[in-house]
């Protein structure tokens, strides 16, 4: 069992999480709940014994405890990233990084475990596959897999469901139902109150850095549904800042995105393959398919991002791809937020210049922002409420209130093309519908469209006029269905 009392834990210098009471006893199914910001990150690393514990009593007999979070996958991917910056490469190691199997067996070998894991998790036809190929969610079973593989006692999953599609959550509760009658207990830090699995036990809710309420699920989900239901009121009162300049629309004969016969490979694999698609004026789409379906593939193709662009025949706003344009002129049109956009926005930077730098499409601020442009930036952290946060260091907020600011960050401009690749990713119910009545207040606006991608079909804005679909076929791979949603 784990028993916290009367336990208080650094956050920083200025502030701290509290546990009035806890007991977690072996074999619990426990979910915890709360706001972005309420702690529910700090509780996971309080849980497993990484947190500094300023005072009070906390008595663990789990020998094994195992902890699974977004920034447990931004260390594996920045060690990727690293590997694949040297030149201090092992023999018969090449510059693509480690395979999926070699994440997963990276500090426990058994290849027949790994082997009936990755079986388990739907990914055994990628076990051969580079890690840094791999799709969200596809990298989200793996480090579950990874993590298995030490057999747990106690396992601590921050988010687990982030970033899965429809199939792959129900098998994971499965999985996760199955685990928690081998007498493993789990731990799960969620947003979404539609996502706690049927066979949790206790809930607890989390507010302000401590632990306000913790029972049995029943008697938690009543009193959560009343908040959120009167908390709802106060969602359309708002209104988003403006753009910093008087910008020139691109004109409704010009269409945003063409798209012929596209193709996109690797490792000899087809992952786009034959989609022609069409971006019109005043069209906003959404992007749905399963995991590792190509869906990222394709946003970056449009972002300029991808090197396979150019080897397609592919027209953005008005100019053909490889014609003599810049990336910059691609991006001056776009505003962009993804999961693996939010992980390599690792520089150190304020939370006000990270929102300044939408301005510019960087990672980073390199040039000064106008006076206006700040005037802007600080009308945006009123919105977020984080106008006393706002030098602080933007790796210093909980995961959730950096992909808030992120998501602020691609509207700052009010862009002609917003691409939100899973943005909601980490929101808990509250944020999640604020930030869809933004998206649907800038597109409102008439000069912004949207390209959006989400698993979860409760997430998308009402602005929807039309739907891309990638629809499996094997053994080809994905047809595409494009509908009319009007």
């Amino acid at each position: 069992m784990l028993q916290i009392e009367n336990t208080i834990y650094k956050i920083s210098d200025f502030r701290v999480f509290t546990i009035e009471s806890l007991m977690i006893n072996a074999g619990d199914i426990v979910a915890f709940v709360g706001r972005n910001g309420s702690g529910k990150s700090i509780l996971a690393k309080a849980l497993a014994g990484d947190q500094t514990i300023l005072s009070g009593k906390v008595i663990n007999r789990f020998k094994s405890i195992a902890h699974i979070s977004f920034e447990y996958l931004q260390k594996i991917i920045d060690d990727e990233w690293k590997r694949n910056n040297t030149d201090m490469l092992s023999d018969k190691e090449d510059d693509t990084g480690l395979t999926t199997s070699e994440i997963i067996q990276e500090y426990n070998q058994d290849q027949t475990l790994c082997e009936n894991l990755a079986l388990q998790f739907g990914i055994a036809h990628l076990l051969n596959r580079r890690f840094k190929y791999l799709s969200t969610g596809e990298t989200r079973k793996t480090l579950i897999c990874r993590t298995l593989m030490s057999k747990p006692e106690l396992l601590i999953l921050d988010e687990p469901f982030d970033g899965l599609d429809v199939a792959s959550r129900a098998n994971l509760a499965e999985i996760l139902s199955q685990l928690s009658k081998q007498n493993i207990t789990i731990v799960m830090v969620l947003n979404r109150f539609n996502e706690i699995p049927l066979f949790v036990k206790y809930i607890g809710l989390l507010a302000n850095c401590q632990l306000l309420k913790y029972g049995t699920k029943d008697t938690i989900l009543d009193d959560v549904a009343v908040k959120q239901l009167a908390n709802l009121e106060h969602l359309s009162n708002f209104t988003l800042p403006d753009s910093d300049e008087i910008s020139v629309p691109l004109p409704n004969d010009l269409d945003r995105i063409i798209l012929n016969n596209g193709f996109v490979q690797y490792d000899g694999k087809a992952i786009i393959n034959g989609l022609s698609w069409q971006v019109r004026a005043n069209e906003n789409w959404q992007i749905i398919g399963p995991n590792g379906a190509g869906k990222s593939t394709l946003l970056s193709l449009i972002t300029g991002d991808h090197p396979q662009g150019y080897s397609n025949d592919l027209t953005l706003f008005g100019r053909r791809r490889g014609s003599g344009e810049t990336i910059w002129d691609i991006k001056r049109h776009i505003g962009y937020v993804s999961s693996s956009f939010h992980l390599d926005y690792r520089i150190s930077l304020s939370v006000e210049n990270v929102l300044a730098s939408g301005y510019f499409d960087s990672i980073g601020l390199y040039q000064a922002p106008s006076d206006k442009q700040l005037k802007l930036v600080k009308q945006w952290l009123q919105l977020l409420d984080l106008t006393e946060l706002a030098e602080k260091p933007f790796q210093s907020l909980s995961w959730g209130l950096q992909r808030l600011v992120l998501i602020a960050r691609a509207l700052v401009k009010h862009p002609t093309l917003l691409i939100l690749d899973e943005p909601l990713q980490g929101l808990d119910y509250l944020n999640r519908e604020l930030v869809k009545s933004w998206i649907d207040n800038l597109i409102d606006r008439g000069n912004t469209q949207l390209l959006f991608v989400s698993h979860h079909t409760e997430d998308a804005p009402k602005c929807i006029t039309h739907r891309l679909t990638f629809v499996p076929n094997e053994p080809v791979g994905y047809q595409y269905k494009i509908e009319s949603m009007k």
